[in-house]
């Protein structure tokens, strides 16, 4: 093969309870990369689209580029490869942009070469991009948009990424308000410190949810969202949020919480027809309190990052 394209899904992390230890791929979009193969050994970014000129072009600070280079460091041969990538996801928005973008290069990558590293394998060089884009190697959004589905970082130290049962019918729609809200703003509301009390609660909510998953049991999913540790804290930062969750309540959500460090909200529900009445129920909370919105529904993807295509 000459080239090989690749997409990979947009993603939500956290997923309330499971603050920086659950997240979950969605059909809805994601971003696209091609890879070429060059003569000359090296890497190379010669396009990107959708993104507003915000992207870095170096090898060294883009998420693609840093991705394939630390997988050819572990392959143990420099290839010389092109990198295309094109914006499906809009940037800093909580769908794990900078995770897509990664996770789509190292398939087309991976396949370019053969295939020698198992999906699985490739985490940690999609791991190596995150830290290089936001400054941590978090997980929660690469591991779903990768593998697909519903993932648990049980821990770091080492690697320990186990991929849960997704119950058929459950939908994922995504909020996508208009303004921005920086991650480090989201970061810094936080606490260092927890109560034995709430360390408790998240505990038997992340308990919950994952018996939840795998007894398909849509009230047990429901009443284990709720996070006690960030969202009380990063919830202020998002206009509208309590009147939106309320509604979306209403509509029939099995529960909502922030995608990742936001602005992006996410609902659950069980059913296509569900998730159309709670997407169209935050437009119209949105559009009451003065603020654009753009929404998303889908199942969830449960097959993680594929190729698109392949060129001799």
């Amino acid at each position: 093969m000459n080239s090989v394209k690749a997409f990979a899904p947009a993603t939500v992390a956290n997923v309330s309870c499971g603050f920086d230890i659950l997240g979950f791929a969605i059909d809805a979009m994601g971003d696209y990369v091609e890879v070429t193969r060059k003569e000359k050994p090296g890497l190379r970014v010669v396009s990107i689209e959708e993104d507003g000129g915000k992207l870095p072009w170096e090898v060294e600070k883009n998420t693609c580029a840093v991705a394939i280079q630390a997988m050819l460091d572990d392959y143990g041969k420099q290839v010389g490869m092109d990198i295309a990538l094109k914006k499906g996801l809009p940037l800093g928005s909580g769908m794990g942009s900078s995770a897509a973008s990664a996770v789509a290069a190292l398939i087309a990558a991976n396949r370019l070469l053969g295939d020698p590293y198992e999906r699985k394998n490739l985490l940690p060089f999609a791991i190596a991009a995150e830290k290089a884009a936001c400054g941590a190697g978090h997980a929660d959004n690469v591991a779903p948009s990768l593998l697909g589905g519903f993932v648990l970082i049980r821990d770091y130290h080492p690697l320990d990424v186990i991929k849960l049962h997704v119950p058929e019918g459950l939908y994922c729609t995504l909020l996508h308000p208009h303004f921005e809200l920086k991650t480090s703003d989201s970061r810094s509301v936080l606490r260092d410190m927890i109560s034995l009390k709430h360390s408790t609660i998240q505990s038997g909510n992340v308990a919950g949810f994952v018996a939840g998953l795998y007894q398909e049991d849509f009230e047990l999913i429901s009443r284990s969202m709720r996070d006690v540790i960030a969202e009380p804290y990063r919830a202020v930062l998002i206009p509208g949020f309590y009147e939106v969750r309320e509604a979306l309540k209403s509509a029939g959500a099995l529960g909502m919480g922030i995608s990742g460090s936001g602005p992006t909200l996410f609902a659950l529900s069980r059913g296509a027809e569900k998730s159309a009445d709670i997407a169209k129920a935050a437009e119209d909370i949105y559009e009451s309190i003065g603020l654009g919105v753009d929404t998303y529904f889908s199942e969830i993807n449960t097959i993680g990052a594929y190729v698109l295509e392949e060129k001799n």
